[in-house]
């Protein structure tokens, strides 16, 4: 509930509904609970407050029944009986003129230009005169009232003329006081307020007669004098002190040359900081922009800043620099600041100069001097009470009171962004806008934007490196700066010759950084470019410890690193760190000339292997989304450290990564590089123990033998090389014991039912199950669709959900759905498939999803649900965009074809046959493709020997 005094009466509802409060003791009930809001108000202060002097003979009742009806008017519960009085259940700034008082009294303890923010709100909330609608006759406690918030007006309305003259502002108010001082000749504050307002513009004679009419009015008046305040500034304005300001330069901010692109939120946010805190520092990694957001937020200030914005710049002074001498020379030694101190210590005459100036400092580029830059700040912030710095720094001062702005790259768009949303990130303007400057020929289709996204992102959306590839269009086109920035040091070279040397290459802005580092900081920041996707804690204090650096000190150092904006903590429960993409460049380069490149990736290896070795068992139980998830944060590293291996020829540490890792790649939907890899892995020479080689080749065969268009032949060759070696070993992991039945399978179809049953009982309840599983699908495929294929499969679902196995569950599942919708039970099946769909979303396996979805959506054809189907098939085709698993793709486009057929669109079937033949490639010419695609045209052809043809091909 919303109540308004000051102005038109009004109540206004929660839901913003006016509340009609009739008659002018209701309404002055009301006013009297508000103005106390939450607060007992006595009885017998409402009564006077109501009645005045002349109270009815039963006011306690007759309050009592003002009361009821004012409830019936307000919101259930808004007013509160009391054993002696009432209160208004309501918040205090819902009621203005408590609002206005609020605001007032906050303003008092404020400097400028703060103070002038809340005036300005406060006095905002006045819409009229105070209560005017009320309409309370008799009242002497109300009328007291009025006049007390018209008296509180005019003080705040002179304190704000005030502070605004104070902040130069004097002559934008010579109207508004003239009027004020018209209504008000005797008060002599607005008096004085117009006398300085019009001196500020020069009008020195109209504030002489101002002065005059003032004196006769109160000599007229009340017999009087003018006051000595009133007096002070009359003699200051014959002496022409209250003349015009001199004009000086209230700034030594230079114009700039380019426009400001991509952080007006963060200026605005950086505004609000300086305005509340009085040691604001941008802090960021070389080139992310801070000078330019502390100046372009610092000229926007320069209204509100009496004695202005000075920038200080300390990059140019040496690591044992006097930051107080380079804040002097910033402010340029002007003897009107300096007073009379000019051999004191800098310090001691900065402090002299500017103690009671309001004044805004831009310490830039700190880093190199933190430590006395903090010792001046504090001193200076101490001893200069106006006085605020806005600190620029690639780590923070440290000090007490100073309040952070990370200066975050600029924003990149997102992955599936659409041109409109391209166009407008901030990355892409800042390049296209630095481009345009140099290339007037730079075209805008939509290969160009694309062109620029790469670029953007290669840079990490750093606007210094922006800069200096936008530079390089002047010597070459679009596409070739992006084709080159693998080697961003040696290309990114042509900066401003007026810039600051580190700021003219893109070596050299990171150079900057990296003497600023001790020799510990440096060993964990270049092995930590060993990382692809960051490092969690426990990682990194594995991989960078050596050469002094200790486990213990990893963290500390890791601290270090993040303050000093080289690295990117993120996260909060478990944070990981990572570098921009040119810190890590920049880092894996001083790797290399440190000679500890190989020493670095070995380790890294070895820290993923394990891992992957942890959590591989724990993939098979009901803890694997768990597992899953710790694997996927690390997901780039496993990769890379794969690779890795791989390019070093080192065949024992890939295949045994490789064994590690095959069943998380199968899982959780990474099938496409998983096979890349174990395969590549499979395909190294040199010496690798028998164990590690069994488990490997097992894993092989289930990457060979999935989907429809895999080579039969190739796959028996793994089968059989697989079986060979688990004949050598005794080993423990599922996929070697499996190996044995698929060697069986090779034996021909009276071998199908005996190969899985010696797994039955199979210590390892996942093979128990996976074997039961299995043994149910060969009864089927045989032909022995009885119950007993049924209740395999069953039992199977059973084990797998008592496993808490998502991957067995959903095998389950699709195959007693495909068993029940042979029986024409289609919507029982439909059901199947969701709950299969569910399951293997949870790891993650969304290849699985589009096979799942397409059968589904044929079922749903079947019972004539069209809606259905049409859902089933979008949501197919949405997991098809997201994966590059061409037999989950094949999937999709065959289910496509027969619902084309069912539907007789013979033109969309035939797409879709070719659209397959297209994803599997060379897969499409093996057999069981080729019988599918001649079932499908057997069924599309007009032509009875035509359709003869393509059976006979078929079978």
């Amino acid at each position: 509930m919303q109540i308004g005094m000051l102005g038109p009466f009004e109540v206004r509802t929660a839901d913003g509904v006016f509340a009609d409060v009739p008659g002018a003791r209701l309404r002055g009930l009301l006013v009297a609970l508000a103005l106390q809001p939450g607060q007992v108000v006595p009885k017998a202060t409402l009564v006077d407050w109501i009645w005045g002097e002349q109270p009815p003979a039963d006011a306690a009742n007759a309050l009592q029944r003002l009361v009821s009806r004012l409830r019936k008017v307000l919101p259930e519960g808004s007013v509160e009986g009391q054993p002696d009085g009432y209160r208004l259940r309501v918040e205090p700034d819902a009621v203005d003129a408590v609002r206005f008082e609020r605001l007032v009294a906050q303003a008092r303890n404020d400097a400028d230009p703060r103070r002038v923010r809340l005036l300005r709100e406060a006095l905002a909330v006045w819409r009229g005169a105070a209560l005017q609608d009320v309409g309370l006759q008799d009242s002497a406690a109300f009328d007291a009232a009025v006049s007390r918030l018209d008296r509180l007006r005019l003080t705040a309305m002179e304190d704000r003329f005030d502070a605004e003259i104070s902040l130069g502002h004097g002559g934008q108010l010579v109207t508004e006081l003239t009027d004020l001082v018209a209504a008000h000749p005797v008060r002599e504050r607005l008096v004085a307020a117009l006398m300085r307002a019009l001196a500020a513009t020069g009008r020195d004679s109209e504030a002489l007669l101002v002065y005059q009419r003032t004196r006769e009015a109160l000599a007229d008046a009340l017999g009087v004098d003018p006051s000595p305040e009133l007096s002070t500034v009359h003699v200051a304005l014959l002496r022409g002190e209250l003349g015009q300001r001199e004009e000086t330069r209230k700034t030594n901010l230079r114009a700039e040359l380019t426009s400001f692109v991509g952080k007006d939120a963060d200026v605005a946010a950086v505004r609000e900081l300086i305005a509340d805190h009085r040691l604001t520092t941008l802090i960021g990694p070389g080139g992310a922009g801070k000078t330019r957001l502390a100046t372009e937020t610092a000229r926007t200030l320069l209204g509100d800043l009496p004695d202005g914005a000075w920038l200080v710049e300390l990059a140019a002074i040496g690591a044992d620099g006097d930051v107080a001498q380079a804040t002097l020379t910033g402010l340029g030694l002007r003897d009107a600041l300096l007073g009379e101190t000019p051999d004191a210590e800098p310090t001691d005459r900065l402090i002299a100069a500017i103690r009671e100036r309001e004044v805004l400092l831009i310490l830039d580029n700190c880093e190199h001097v933190i430590e006395s830059a903090a010792a001046f700040a504090h001193r200076v912030l101490g001893e200069c009470r106006r006085l605020r710095i806005l600190a620029t720094s690639r780590e923070p001062l440290g000090i007490t009171g100073e309040v952070l702005w990370p200066v975050a790259p600029l924003g990149l768009p997102d992955a599936n962004a659409g041109p409109g949303e391209i166009e407008s990130a901030p990355a892409v303007r800042l390049l296209r806008d630095r481009a345009s400057a140099v290339r007037k020929d730079l075209a805008a289709d939509a290969g160009t934007l694309s062109t620029m996204v790469r670029v953007s992102r290669a840079l990490d959306g750093m606007p210094l490196a922006i800069e200096l590839a936008a530079a390089r269009l002047r010597t070459m086109s679009l596409d070739q700066l992006a084709n080159r920035l693998d080697d961003r040091f040696r290309l990114l070279t042509g900066g401003s010759r007026t810039a600051l040397p580190r700021h003219r290459t893109l070596r050299a802005m990171v150079d900057w950084s990296w003497e600023l580092l001790t020799d510990a900081e440096r060993v964990v920041l270049r092995r930590l470019s060993v990382f692809s996707a960051g490092a969690s804690l426990e990682a990194a204090e594995r991989v960078c410890v050596g050469d002094a650096v200790e486990p213990s000190q990893v963290l500390e150092l890791l601290t270090a690193l993040t303050e000093k904006s080289l690295l990117v903590a993120e996260g909060d429960s478990a944070p990981r760190y990572r570098m921009l993409g040119t810190i890590k460049e920049y880092a894996e380069q001083r790797l290399a000339e440190a000679g500890e490149s190989e020493l670095t990736r070995r380790t890294h290896l070895a820290y993923f292997t394990e891992l992957a070795e942890t959590a591989e068992p724990h993939l098979r139980r009901a803890e694997q989304l768990e597992w899953l998830a710790a694997l996927e944060v690390e997901h780039d590293n496993i990769a890379a450290a794969m690779r890795g291996a791989l390019a070093a020829g080192e065949a024992a540490g890939a295949m045994r990564l490789a064994a590690a890792a095959a069943w998380y790649w199968w899982l959780s939907g990474h099938k496409v590089e998983g096979n890349e890899l174990i395969m590549a892995a499979a395909a190294l020479p040199g010496e690798v123990a028998d164990d590690i080689q069994a488990v490997v080749y097992a894993f092989v065969t289930g990457f060979m033998t999935s989907g429809r268009g895999r080579d039969q032949y190739q796959a028996e060759e793994w089968i059989r090389e697989a079986y060979e070696i688990s004949q050598r070993v005794q080993s423990r992991h599922p996929a070697v014991r499996l190996t044995s039945a698929l060697e069986r399978l090779l034996q021909g179809p009276d071998a199908y039912l005996s190969a899985f049953e010696p797994l039955l009982a199979d210590e390892d309840p996942w093979v128990r199950a996976l074997a039961r599983l299995q043994l149910g699908k060969m009864r089927i495929l045989l032909g022995h669709g009885s119950p007993d294929a049924d209740a395999s499969l069953e039992m199977a679902l059973t084990e797998f959900r008592a496993l808490g196995e998502r991957w067995g569950m959903s095998f389950a599942l699709t195959e007693l759905a495909d068993r029940i919708a042979m029986r024409g039970e289609f919507a029982r099946a439909c059901e199947y498939y969701e709950q299969a769909v569910a399951v293997v979303t949870e790891v993650g396996a969304i290849e699985d999803v589009v096979r799942m979805r397409s059968r589904q959506a044929q079922l749903y054809w079947l019972l004539g649900d069209e809606d259905s189907t049409a859902a089933a098939m979008a949501e197919a085709q949405q997991c098809a965009e997201r994966v590059a698993w061409p037999e989950a793709l094949a999937e999709l486009a065959l289910a496509k074809a027969g619902l084309a057929r069912w539907s007789g669109d013979a033109e969309q079937a035939h797409r879709q046959l070719d659209i397959t033949t297209e994803l599997l490639g060379d897969d499409a010419d093996r057999a069981y493709i080729r019988a599918l695609r001649h079932d499908v045209l057997g069924y599309l052809a007009e032509d009875l020997d035509e359709a003869r043809e393509h059976r006979v091909a078929a079978y």
